[in-house]
């Protein structure tokens, strides 16, 4: 019974690999190669990954530009989550080098234990500036603008050509992308083994 069942998994699993028949059937639409995403050229790219943002490969195995009215929306928080995450990582190495602000409170080099010895007070300032900062750029997640531009620093990205834009814009989204999966990855080692991640 149990080979004849795993016989049958391995002719179905088979089928996927079989040719596709060469006649289009009525109504089917032929994909041409440059409707296949950048990221995974086995996949059709999404209508709305058009490449016009920085950092767009067509990745979205799952589709979920469809359902997005409006990609700058995403985007914002796509910047918005890759800087935390680019300050967490930094701030988690930074902090287990033996680098932190005086006091006692700040000395805590586990990573979940930090948050507990700062205290009430140390926590609540931390989520007041979140806040604030979330309050002052909430109506700029729709619209025509920048995402991720919050009217902080300088003009220095402005004065560059449209070209030499998109690449600083498109480092930004890919440094933010490494910095959540460095970021995942660190909790997920924290959590499993303890102690500090380099070293």
């Amino acid at each position: 019974m149990m080979k004849s069942a795993i016989l049958s998994l391995l002719v179905a699993s088979a089928s996927a690999f079989a040719p596709a028949s060469q006649y289009a059937r009525a109504g089917s639409v032929a994909l041409n190669a440059e409707e296949m995403s950048k990221s995974i050229p086995f996949l059709v790219r999404p209508e709305k990954l058009d490449g016009s943002m920085p950092g767009d490969m067509g990745f979205d195995p799952m589709r979920l530009s469809d359902i997005q009215t409006d990609l700058n929306y995403a985007r914002w928080a796509e910047i918005k989550h890759g800087r935390i995450c680019m300050l967490a990582i930094v701030g988690m190495v930074v902090q287990q080098a033996g680098i932190h602000l005086p006091g006692a409170q700040f000395t805590n080099t586990d990573v979940f234990g930090a948050v507990k010895s700062v205290g009430f007070a140390g926590n609540l300032q931390v989520l007041l500036a979140i806040g604030v900062i979330e309050a002052m750029n909430f109506k700029k997640h729709y619209g025509e603008g920048t995402p991720g531009d919050i009217g902080w620093g300088n003009d220095q990205l402005y004065k560059l050509s449209p070209d030499q834009q998109k690449v600083r814009q498109e480092q930004e989204v890919v440094h933010g992308r490494l910095a959540m999966i460095a970021f995942t990855g660190a909790i997920v080692q924290t959590l499993l083994f303890g102690g500090k991640l380099i070293g």
